[in-house]
């Protein structure tokens, strides 16, 4: 390096040329073929929505992957680290609103801004296999998946009470509505109506997506928790009961079948079958029952159907309870939902809270069936404990809730009344879209035939490009005579094809398997490329996506496994899930006007600034407080190493170009002690809990040790080999969180090809530092020479004693009571114990 090099550290310029010389490689960040012999690493950040702007956010996701995925090639693994494009969705056709802008040309202009901006922060992505969702490659595969799922049974059309957001205009999935709002337009309250709709089956999995987050152990139990709650399994019994004078018969499910006793009214959703049917004869009650379908209609907008106030009327008949033959008044009640169950409850209200509040309010009767163990004069109602026994009962009055339960259920299937059953709260996945930006649905109507498939010979069916988008009125395909009139594939009549398009989380469900085979022509992927890939071994991504798409993305995993296509059941062993950017006490959004753009900061400090101080401000699963002054801070750190290193760059080359005795590096002790400390930790750190900030930490420690011993370094009072192995090992450890500098550091000492103490292998001329091996930790040398032992009188701190790390107990014990100040404190005393713990603790006991 020149003088002038070594007095300014300049990122603009070393950034420059290394992002020059990557984009020339495309094999550098490359997976090598699956038959290489190497192990795999599949490590993938969840893909992004091109908005057109990465924010910080963005930068700490995939800074965190782009660490890891520098390790594993430095620890000798094919990695595969992909990256692609969420492309679908209704921002773009916001944009043609608004800019008069066709939603793919203004897609892919911001996926060509965003893959500038993932290059220039030198994100080690192999873009030889890129996704992107919108464009046909891909999503002829969606329609083909969407085929095979019909074949299967896993597709079906219903007319369906759909969630509506008025500012999207179209259908959201219950998973998409949070708290009774949009989860994209978060002041816009969903509506309800009632519209044809395509599902999939996704409750044919319900429970097997609930067995296999057992054995997820290495997703966050935060998220395997959110699973399990959307999931919802219950077990219980149905039970119908007759309806006194009338055919029919209301089934109702319950898990306390227990309390069947104290069962004084039947309750149904206010547009439960039976309602209707009553109300058509009864004008009065019609009028009622409207009004609390509209009480219900403004609670579920609201989103919160479980606070409403409840309110409900009585119908005037009368249902039997298949138990005991008792006639108990059937109400309509606002609180019961007809889409959740059966549309009808059986109340209890001296054993449910809800139950009671109602019966309350109407002065329904209140009967006490369960009791606690040994209290003979009963509890305070709502009782709804199951830690009890059964009490006015009949034949079952002293049984336990849950013997009760068995013997109760068991009757139920004797008599023909009822049956065991298992209900889950998650709801097949309504995937009918009503918007143009999306994938074609592959399906036709046929006044002859029905509903016919697209064959697959004529997929992909392609988005019409030139189209008015106004959100209004239905889908805009069905505004295009051109796209919607079609012969039926089956009988050659006129047709018309499905103008909804698919939800944008089925592009997110199956993108990664994508990912291994891209260029696929022929299928979806290549099993056998896929079978040695799958499953991802690190998947990291914000815990908002702990419904949504983790949930679909294992559904479409189950599904391709029984189509055949992979063996795998999950589609990730582990997930991280990384805490959030915040700036001024909040997230960082465009509508809250805190984001801070990385092209700011990595035109101000550099792109390893930038990244490095993502990692190293908070640990990763925890929120990140942006200050700007540490990533200052951050540049002036690696400008210090950018010097240390350039001071000692000639000897540690000439060293370098000579045959070296490894023993050499026992010498420069402390200095040496602490590179292997710092190995130790960070492959630790890297191994395991992943706090990338401790990593950073221990890297700024042991460079202030090494500008500390810079008169020793340069005297040569280090042995220039030593000099070379700590320069060189610093930049190995730096690689992964500042990969530019790193680069360059590890050019100008002329490490490619050098002899390597701390490997078990050399790399040959030329070597990127990438695919340099990772260094290892000699233990021997890592540690310490001397450790420090507390020394406490009388369950006091006194002093502090320095021994051998493996000095014994009356070695211990010995140097405590040479201690000055124990002389001082213990003279004129007695010492009644010594009690010493080794390498931990010395307690001496005085009188």
């Amino acid at each position: 390096m020149s003088d002038e090099k070594e007095l300014r550290y300049d990122p603009a310029a070393i950034e420059t040329k290394w992002q020059q010389r990557w984009a020339a490689d495309p094999k550098l960040y490359a997976a090598e073929p699956v038959s290489n012999g190497k192990p795999k690493y599949y490590v993938l950040e969840m893909l992004p929505y091109p908005s057109g702007q990465l924010h910080m956010g963005h930068v700490r996701n995939y800074s965190i992957g782009d660490a890891l995925a520098r390790y594993m090639w430095m620890r000798g693994y094919n990695v595969l680290h992909p990256m692609g494009w969420d492309a679908f969705g209704l921002p773009a056709e916001n944009a043609a609103l608004k800019n008069n802008t066709p939603p793919r040309e203004w897609t892919l202009s911001n996926i060509a801004a965003m893959k500038r901006q993932m290059q220039r922060i030198g994100f080690s992505y192999d873009w030889a296999t890129e996704v992107t969702t919108c464009l046909p490659e891909y999503y002829r595969w969606n329609q083909w998946f969407f085929l095979r799922m019909y074949e299967k049974g896993l597709v079906y059309r219903k007319k369906s009470k759909v969630n509506w957001c008025p500012e999207c205009a179209t259908v959201l999935a219950n998973e998409q509505v949070i708290n009774g709002y949009c989860w994209r337009h978060e002041d816009t309250l969903v509506e309800q109506r009632d519209l044809e709709q395509w599902f999939f089956r996704i409750t044919a999995y319900a429970q097997e997506l609930l067995d296999g987050l057992d054995k997820l152990e290495g997703w966050p139990e935060k998220v395997r928790t959110m699973q399990r709650n959307w999931i919802g399994r219950s077990e219980g019994t149905e039970i119908d009961f007759a309806v006194e004078n009338r055919s029919e018969k209301i089934r109702v499910f319950t898990t306390r079948v227990d309390t069947i006793f104290g069962a004084t009214s039947v309750q149904l959703a206010p547009e439960h079958p039976l309602v209707t049917a009553l109300a058509q004869a009864d004008a009065g009650l019609k009028v009622q029952v409207s009004t609390l379908i509209e009480e219900q209609k403004k609670a579920r907008e609201s989103g919160d159907v479980g606070a409403i106030e409840k309110h409900g009327v009585p119908t005037g008949h009368f249902a039997i309870n298949p138990y005991n033959g008792e006639l108990i008044p059937i109400w309509v009640a606002n609180y019961v939902l007809m889409d959740y169950g059966t549309g009808a409850i059986m109340s209890v209200p001296g054993h449910d809270e809800r139950d009671f509040e109602f019966a309350k309010k109407y002065a329904i009767p209140i009967r006490e069936v369960i009791r606690p163990v040994q209290n003979e004069v009963g509890v305070k109602l709502p009782f709804v404990s199951e830690d009890g026994v059964l009490v006015n009962s009949g034949e079952y009055n002293g049984l336990s809730c849950a013997e009760a339960q068995k013997r109760l259920q068991e009757v139920a299937v004797r008599n023909a009344f009822g049956e065991a059953t298992v209900t889950f709260r998650l709801k097949d996945w309504g995937v009918s879209r009503q918007r143009y930006w999306g994938t074609p649905i592959p399906m036709i109507h046929c006044e002859r035939d029905g509903l016919v498939q697209v064959p697959d010979e004529q997929l992909p069916v392609l988005l019409p490009e030139k189209i008015e988008i106004t959100q209004t009125g239905g889908s805009p395909l069905s505004r295009v005579p051109e796209f919607v009139n079609v012969k039926c594939p089956k009988c050659g009549h006129a047709a018309k094809r499905e103008t909804d398009t698919m939800d944008t989380f089925v592009d997110s469900s199956w993108y990664f398997y994508r990912y291994t085979d891209a260029k696929n022509a022929n299928a979806p992927f290549d099993s056998s490329i896929a079978q040695y890939w799958f499953s991802i071994d690190q998947y990291i991504g914000g815990v908002e996506h702990a419904i949504l798409h983790l949930i679909y993305s294992r559904f479409w995993t189950k599904v391709m496994r029984d189509l055949g296509m992979i063996k795998n059941d999950e589609p990730a062993q582990r997930l991280f899930t990384q805490g959030m950017v915040i700036k001024d006490g909040a997230k960082m959004s465009k509508s809250k006007g805190n984001v801070v753009s990385p092209d700011d900061m990595v035109a101000r400090y550099g792109a390893d600034a930038t990244r490095m101080y993502a990692l190293f401000a908070a640990p990763p699963d925890r929120d990140l407080d942006w200050q700007e002054d540490g990533v200052a801070g951050i540049s002036r750190f690696l400008g210090r190493v950018w010097r240390l290193t350039a001071k000692h760059a000639p000897a540690a080359r000439a060293v370098a170009s000579e045959p070296q005795n490894s023993s050499k590096t026992q010498e420069g002790g402390a200095l040496m002690r602490k590179l292997h400390q710092t190995i130790a930790k960070i492959t630790h750190d890297f191994e395991g809990r992943w706090h990338f900030n401790t990593c950073v930490a221990a890297i700024m420690e042991f460079v202030n040790e090494l500008q500390a011993a810079d008169a020793q370094l340069t005297s040569g009072e280090v042995p220039a080999a030593v000099v070379r192995e700590l320069l060189h090992n610093l930049v190995l450890l730096l690689a992964p969180f500042a990969p530019y500098l790193a680069a360059e550091l590890w050019e100008e000492l002329g490490s490619q090809g050098a002899t390597l103490h701390l490997s078990d292998e050399n790399p040959p001329p030329g070597t990127p530092i990438l695919r340099a091996p990772w260094p290892k930790c000699d233990p021997g040398l890592a540690k310490e020479d001397e450790i420090e032992i507390p020394v406490q009188i009388n369950g006091k701190l006194v002093t502090v004693v320095r021994v051998a790390p493996d000095a014994d107990a009356k070695a211990i014990q010995a140097a405590a009571l040479a201690d000055e100040k124990v002389h001082a404190r213990i003279a004129g005393k007695t010492v009644v114990k010594v009690i010493v713990v080794p390498g931990r603790a010395v307690n001496l006991v005085v009188k």
